[in-house]
Parts: C-alpha cells; sequence; structure tokens
C-alpha cells in the first residue's frame, strides 16, 4: 500500500518542446506523435491548405495573369469564373465560322444557286410589272382618245341631221305633202319585218307619191 501511495505522487519528469525528458531517456510514443503533427503540417503547408489558418492567399493559389487577392471571390470548387460585360460575339462568330467550314459543298452551292435564282426572278417581277403598268397606260390613253373620237363623230353626225330636219320643216310646199310621208316609209320588202301584209297600204302611198291628189 505504501509502494502504491508513493507511486501516485511520484511526478513524471519534465519533457523538453519535441517531446522529450529533461534525461537520456525519451518516450517513444510521444516522439512518434510529434513526427506524425510535423508531418501533417507539412503535408498541409504543400497543398496550399495554410490559407484557412493564416488567411494569406499561398502563390500556388495566385493567378499568373495579374490577379490579385480579390481574384479569390471568383474561385469556387477549384474553377475560376470571371465576369463578362457583355455578349460571347466572339463565340457566335465561330460557331458560324465552324457550322459554314462543316457544311457539305453541294449543299453551300445548292444555296448559292437558290438565291441567284430568286435574286433573277424578282428582278424579271420587277420588270414585268413596269412593262404591265406602262402598257396599261397606254392602252388607257388610247381608249380615252377613240371615246373622244367616237363622240366627235356623233356630235357631228347629229348637228348635221338637226340642220337637214329643220330644213326639211322650213320647205314645207303645197303638194309635197304625201312626198315627204313617203321618205319617212320603208318600201324595201325585204327589210320589212312586220308579220302582216302591208303591200296594200305600200302600194297606196306610191300611188299618192307619184299621183297626189287634186282638191
Amino acid at each position: 500500500m505504501a509502494n502504491l501511495e508513493f507511486f501516485g505522487t511520484q511526478q513524471p519528469p519534465a519533457t523538453a518542446g519535441n517531446g522529450a525528458t529533461d534525461g537520456a531517456e525519451e518516450d517513444p510514443a510521444a516522439a512518434f506523435l510529434a513526427q506524425q503533427e510535423n508531418e501533417i503540417a507539412g503535408i498541409e503547408n504543400d497543398e496550399g491548405y495554410g490559407i484557412l489558418e493564416s488567411g494569406d492567399v499561398p502563390e500556388a493559389l495566385q493567378a499568373a495573369d495579374g490577379f490579385d487577392s480579390g481574384a479569390v471571390d471568383g474561385v469556387m470548387n477549384g474553377v475560376v469564373y470571371q465576369e463578362s460585360n457583355g455578349p460571347t460575339d466572339c463565340y457566335a462568330a465561330i460557331s458560324q465560322v465552324d457550322r459554314l467550314q462543316s457544311e457539305p459543298e453541294s449543299i453551300r452551292k445548292w444555296r448559292e444557286e437558290q438565291k441567284e435564282r430568286l435574286e433573277q426572278l424578282d428582278a424579271n417581277s420587277r420588270k414585268q410589272e413596269a412593262e404591265w403598268k406602262e402598257k396599261a397606260i397606254k392602252e388607257l390613253e388610247e381608249w380615252y382618245a377613240r371615246q373622244d373620237e367616237k363622240l366627235q363623230k356623233t356630235k357631228a353626225s347629229n348637228r348635221a341631221a338637226e340642220e337637214a330636219f329643220v330644213s326639211d320643216a322650213e320647205d314645207v310646199f303645197p303638194g309635197t305633202e304625201w312626198e315627204r310621208v313617203a321618205q319617212l316609209c320603208d318600201f324595201n320588202p325585204k327589210s320589212s319585218k312586220q308579220a302582216k301584209d302591208v303591200s296594200r297600204m305600200r302600194s297606196v302611198l306610191i300611188s299618192l307619191k307619184q299621183a297626189p291628189l287634186v282638191r
């Protein structure tokens, strides 16, 4: 019992900073733990995990093109994201060039031929439309000229007929009544379209024209 009390009251020997005692003896377990801690700290420093402890950005994470420590905000899961101020027109142009390069020669040739054909059809259509408009204007002018000429002839014919009628009405002489009546009759049997027989009336009018009644 006395030996146990003496053992409990015995103080451990003081160790140095590396886990070794002040004496000549060294604890193997403490030395192994110290070595493992040193190796883990070295691995963390080599892989760049020291940024979590000190807050400084390791040189391995700094960009070589002039990014400062503020560029770390764009790092997410090991990927650096760069903000863009506008649309990526260069990528659209590259995709367009790639599409043209990947297009077969036959399809490109067919597209060019179709474009030329459509342009030619449009040109012919516009030319034909202009010709039709010019032709329509010319025909309309000719129609107006024919109508005006026909109207002038009709006016002249009506004036001549009116003058002749007035002259005949004024030149009334005794004994010419039946002659004037006969002028108003059609004595041509072929041109008569009457269903009734008017031959006797026609003969009477002809006789009165040749030998008027004497009062």
